[in-house]
């Protein structure tokens, strides 16, 4: 089984769409990571980010998006109506698929030392990571939120950070890094403008004020001027969507308002909705392993067949994108694999010398790693095209346009280029390891070893044809005796 790590980072910003594009475009770039959803909200000033990735690469992209959350947040500006402490105010992960709660806690706090050594800000462990009982809760970590957190590290051994320095950022706050269940975040808009009201009603229903079994809720004015009472379900099966809508509107209801409209901020996991459906419906005898088409369509087998066919598709497409560049990166990532194949095949043998173990070992972590970076660079020289083609349509009065062509032309020859380097490392690990492995995978590797040197050919066609558009000529000549050094060498 694969593994598979969800992450659920909020950042404290949900108004400015250039600063959000950003810190997603930062977690994005690195290779293995899907983004599946990008909530923003300007009420709340706050947007919530949602994405899988393999373990190590879900900590680098957190890591990543947290830093350029540091660089483009200051939260000495910042004003909205959800609390908040950092920057990057809250980083959970989620076990997914192949990793447990514990797993995702060791992620949880690797991730948390190196944000608070290199990027100097506090870290506070929450959730199933937290080293301290009273610090599982979120609320308590946050209490007092960035303003009262600025007085009370230093000051206040109880508030001694996990990680990071005994002081607030400047600008960034601090952040909670943990690992949790799925949870959902459930908000109902009521046709109230009474705030006390709303406080009465969040205070009745949430798990701290004796309502609901695991359910944290709070009032919200929005800018309408109406009220909304923010819940979050930290165990919906104990508490479901059900029960919380009509225990809200309940309580609305003997103040004379009613529930106008509701939201789910982010995602949330399909039973928890199907469980409402079939609460509301009151629906008997129902299975929604077999009664759910959509479940029984991802129990099938993952057929490879047809993801070829997806991919050889979206190359035959007349669409500019993806091209050459983004077909030479798959070539490098299928090496890749194949020789991922042939060492695994070989580190199972009881045949292999015990002496060649090492070196395999290191070469099939090495095509792991590497399979990764070329997927990315598919993704990449995709995105760089696209980004050519938007510098072309600047107005030409535009004093700008023509750094911002040169800019993107670099940028369309530095990808490939890259791709055409990691191809010819590639191919070199596959020569030097292939007498290592066994016989019965000299073919595969072999096959490796030629689908490593189309990818770097395939790729320097592609930084050729960029080249005469720099007009650079220090930069081109540069580019040109990289290409030809790296081509030399497969």
């Amino acid at each position: 089984m694969s593994q598979l790590v969800e992450c659920v980072p909020n950042f404290s910003e949900g108004r400015d769409k250039v600063k959000v594009e950003a810190i997603v475009a930062a977690a994005r770039a690195v290779a293995g990571v899907r983004i599946l959803d990008v909530e923003t909200d300007g009420d709340h000033h706050r947007m919530v980010l949602t994405f899988v990735a393999p373990p190590d690469a879900a900590v680098e992209a957190a890591y990543r998006a947290a830093a350029k959350a540091k660089e483009l947040i200051d939260l000495t500006q910042h004003k909205g109506e959800h609390p908040r402490m950092g920057a990057s105010d809250v980083i959970p992960f989620i076990p997914v698929s192949g990793v447990g709660l514990a797993e995702c806690v060791a992620l949880a706090k690797r991730l948390g030392e190196r944000i608070g050594a290199e990027l100097g800000i506090p870290v506070f462990l929450y959730g199933y990571a937290a080293a301290r009982p009273e610090r599982k809760d979120l609320a308590a970590v946050r209490k007092g939120q960035f303003e009262g957190l600025r007085d009370a590290i230093g000051a206040d051994p109880a508030r001694d950070p996990d990680f990071g320095p005994r002081k607030i950022h400047p600008t960034a706050g601090a952040t909670a890094v943990g690992a949790r269940e799925q949870i959902i975040n459930f908000n109902v808009n009521l046709d109230l403008t009474d705030l006390e009201v709303g406080k009465g009603i969040a205070k009745t229903i949430r798990t701290s004020g004796g309502g609901l079994p695991e359910l944290r809720a709070k009032e919200i004015q929005l800018s309408s001027g109406k009220i909304q009472i923010s819940t979050v379900l930290t165990n919906y099966r104990v508490t479901p969507i059900s029960k919380v809508y009509d225990a809200i509107r309940r309580e609305a209801a003997a103040h004379g308002s009613d529930p106008i409209s509701t939201e789910i901020v982010g995602l949330l996991p399909r039973d928890g909705l199907v469980g409402y459906a079939v609460d509301a419906l009151k629906v008997i005898n129902f299975d929604p392993a077999k009664q759910v088409l959509e479940t029984q369509l991802e129990a099938l087998a993952f057929d490879w067949k047809q993801a070829g066919a997806s991919l050889s598709q979206a190359l035959a497409d007349v669409g500019p994108t993806p091209g050459g560049g983004s077909a030479a990166a798959i070539a490098g990532a299928m090496a890749c694999g194949l020789g991922q194949m042939a060492m695994g095949i070989s580190l199972k043998s009881k045949k292999l010398e015990e002496s060649k173990r090492p070196a395999l070992v290191e070469a099939d972590r090495g095509f792991g790693a590497d399979r990764h970076r070329f997927l990315a660079l598919a993704s990449e020289d995709a995105a760089a095209f696209d980004g050519f083609m938007d510098a072309m349509k600047i107005p030409k009065e535009d004093p700008g346009r023509a750094s911002k062509i040169a800019k993107a032309v670099e940028e369309a020859a530095r990808v490939p280029l890259e791709t055409a380097r990691l191809s010819s490392a590639v191919h070199a690990r596959l020569k030097e390891t292939a007498p290592l492995a066994l016989g019965t995978v000299g073919s595969d590797v072999n096959c490796a070893l030629h689908l490593a040197r189309a990818a770097a050919l395939c790729a320097a066609e592609n930084v050729r044809i960029n080249l005469g558009s720099i007009k650079d000529p220090a930069l081109a000549k540069r580019l040109e005796d990289d290409l030809a050094a790296i081509l030399a060498r497969v």
